[in-house]
């Protein structure tokens, strides 16, 4: 499966895959005003190569299912309430 990669100029390191270039018609418009105007990153071949940040298998499941795949960033880890719970 080939899918373009879209960055959102909102919402720091969040992309949307979809399955063709410039539809967008399945993704939520209410997601679409969130994420901002995508701006196109690369077409990918999802069969050949790895995702750093995203599984694969779940990203083409989601195409499948629903027709976009939304990467967030990982939440940020809060080092002082860990530490101070490791001092406990």
């Amino acid at each position: 499966m080939i899918v373009s990669v879209y960055k959102s100029p909102k919402k720091a390191d969040t992309y949307l895959y979809i399955e063709k270039r410039d539809d967008f018609s399945p993704v939520p418009k209410a997601l679409l005003t969130t994420f901002g105007q995508p701006k196109f990153v690369m077409m990918v071949a999802l069969q050949k190569r790895d995702l750093s940040m995203a599984d694969k298998k779940k990203v083409i499941a989601k195409i499948r299912e629903q027709g976009f795949y939304l990467q967030m960033p990982p939440p940020e880890v809060d080092l002082l309430k860990e530490f101070k719970q490791n001092q406990s």
